[in-house]
């Protein structure tokens, strides 16, 4: 969701905060700012649109400071526009308020300002009352005035706040919305993430939940919400700047797509011991753990759900124990059945999907153990996780998710496998042999690549189609989802996904003369009846692209178009489809011109409900 930057140094502020907040349009946004102090002034500059927008203002009319708080906004509360841009400020205009999240109470607190103060809103934002608020109490102490107003808070809100009248400090909160404190010399910096800090610093604080941080050039301090100061260790960021740079590539989606044979291959190198086994460092679940539980679930949103459906698949083939998958947002609202024999699996790349993350504390609730599967080290998801598995995925950039979904698919993989071997429902031959099969999918994943001009050029005969059905059996059903996920967020086309047994029960109604139909037939035990529904939809007149092991040739009488991909056990076989799919919708969104790195309402980390 939206961005937060902030500086205080020797350097020029508006540098530092255009740099970093270039870094984080990824997340997604509608509008920027910036505040700066100069002088014991304090300047706002914040404009509907791109960054490009403010930085074009900023060229031509500078301004010169060293203490700024800076910001891109995904709206909530108020339509895009220029007014309604962070950052915010109070009636006199010398407090300014920078806000990811969402203030759940904002009109029981305008209510009450309008009791007790003469308050003149600017914007239809929630962010704005805590400006107002901040002033209302204000008495000659900044931080005790956030305190207090931060008191009278619901919802979930990271927020920074600079003031002209004490030109000398940045103050931020955080609850349930990333933050984090880069740690300089003679200068301090504050993001929402970290790749807003890596050209200036790869030493981090980690700001917890309900924790005040007081930046001043020379020193951090960081109290909970007691006002006792908190002692917090340095987390030192291991990738560099240039890790989450294009490196040539057109866009950071294709770039990502081409460095999933790396991030498979390490996730699963870096879990292997000298003897090739599977060692779960971070993961504590012993066979009599293990023996305790009976009941899974899988939470998650958007593509790591869908990873999370193959998980089920590999979890309940591998190690016989119940799953359930359950979409995040709604997990706590069907009061699930859980206890202390439930294991609880977290899936979010950044681990800071607040959806996730509530229904994670839901689970500890009841006694659940929690285990995450998250991509960003020292996330909030891993940092309230009884267990975490990192997949090693590097920096995902593109709002589109696909090395992370590819990696989060071989974790499910070795967690099954590690699960199954220590419960003795795998054999060690069968957990041998299993192992082997993952050890080559990352040079599977490159022979797909190869085949990138195939798919390129039934993108380009496809692109105009505005109606595009995907369908599957077995987990390629699962696949299908993400395949039509990945098409309707980044090119906008209305696609879905079934099981391909339920086109008799409604769906093939929709099926007509060039309709563009992905049929999946990967599955060896479901190929034939794959067949027969692909038959279904060709004899109403679609047009059909399928996708199917190399070994099975006769599809291509059938298919219009097939793509091949390696021949490999059937439940490793999502590793590979879903790689054409991510191709195909990149080719599809670049021929009708989106922009595919940063789709339209869409945030790369879902920090709202």
């Amino acid at each position: 969701m939206c961005g937060i930057v902030g500086y205080i140094g020797n350097k020029q502020a508006t540098e530092v905060l255009m740099n970093g907040l270039s870094k984080l349009e990824y997340r997604g946004y509608d509008s920027a700012g910036v505040a700066i102090i100069n002088d014991e002034e304090l300047n706002i500059r914040k404009y509907k649109g791109r960054l490009s927008v403010l930085s074009d203002n900023l060229s031509q009319n500078k301004i010169v400071g060293n203490i700024g708080i800076g910001h891109t906004r995904w709206a909530t509360h108020g339509a895009p526009s220029d007014v309604n841009s962070h950052p915010h400020t109070n009636c006199q205009n010398d407090i300014a308020v920078i806000h990811n999240g969402i203030v759940e109470n904002y009109m029981k607190i305008k209510k009450w300002l309008d009791e007790v103060s003469d308050v003149k809103y600017k914007s239809e934002t929630d962010t704005e009352v805590i400006a107002h608020l901040i002033d209302y109490f204000y008495d000659g102490d900044l931080v005790e005035a956030v305190y207090k107003a931060v008191d009278k808070m619901e919802g979930a809100y990271a927020i920074g706040v600079v003031s002209k009248r004490e030109p000398d400090k940045i103050i931020a909160v955080r609850k349930d919305s990333p933050l984090i404190v880069g740690i300089g010399e003679s200068e301090n910096f504050l993001a929402s993430d970290i790749p807003a800090l890596l050209k200036y610093t790869r030493d981090v604080y980690l700001i917890e939940n309900d924790e005040f941080v007081i930046l001043t050039k020379d020193n951090i301090k960081i109290y909970n919400e007691f006002k006792q100061e908190v002692n917090r260790d340095i987390f030192k960021v291991t990738w560099n700047e240039e890790s989450a740079e294009k490196e040539g590539y057109e866009h950071f989606m294709i770039k990502e797509i081409y460095e999933q044979p790396k991030g498979t291959r390490e996730t699963l190198d870096r879990r292997l011991d000298d003897d090739g086994d599977i060692y779960l460092d971070g993961i504590k679940l012993t066979k009599e753990d293990l023996d305790g539980i009976n009941k899974v679930y899988i939470v998650a949103c958007g593509t790591a759900y869908h990873a999370g459906l193959v998980g089920r698949t590999i979890i309940e083939k591998y190690a016989k124990v119940a799953v359930e998958v359950d979409i995040a947002s709604e997990f706590r609202y069907r009061n699930p059945i859980i206890d202390d024999k439930t294991l609880f699996i977290a899936v979010s790349q950044s681990g800071e999907t607040l959806d996730t993350l509530a229904a994670l504390r839901e689970a500890k609730k009841h006694g659940a153990r929690v285990l995450s599967l998250v991509n960003v080290v020292g996330s909030s998801v891993a940092r309230e996780s009884d267990d975490v598995f990192y997949t090693w995925a590097g920096p995902e950039i593109a709002v589109a998710s696909t090395k992370a979904f590819t990696t989060q698919l071989m974790a499910f993989n070795m967690i099954a496998l590690h699960i199954g071997l220590t419960k003795g429902t795998l054999t060690k031959e069968e957990y041998k042999n299993l192992i082997e099969k993952l050890k080559e999918l990352p040079d599977k994943i490159k022979q797909i690549l190869d085949q990138y001009e195939d798919i390129q050029e039934i993108a380009d005969s496809q692109f105009n189609n505005e109606k595009v059905f995907f369908m599957g059996r077995g987990v390629d059903v699962n696949i299908a989802k993400e395949g039509s996920l990945k098409l309707k967020e980044i090119s906008y086309i209305n696609s879905f996904a079934i099981a391909a047994g339920e086109l008799k029960h409604g769906t093939i109604a929709l099926i007509e003369e060039g309709t563009f139909v992905v049929a999946l037939a990967t599955q060896d035990r479901l190929y034939e009846k794959m067949l027969s529904n692909i038959k279904e939809v060709k004899a109403r007149g679609a047009n059909v692209l399928a996708l199917a092991k190399e070994n099975n040739r006769e599809i291509s009488k059938i298919a219009d178009k097939v793509i091949y991909i390696p021949e490999t056990l059937d439940e490793l076989t999502p590793i590979l489809s879903v790689v054409p799919l991510q191709l195909l919708s990149y080719y599809i969104a670049v021929a009708r011109g989106c922009d595919v790195d940063k789709p339209r309402n869409l945030a790369k980390s879902v920090t709202v409900e």
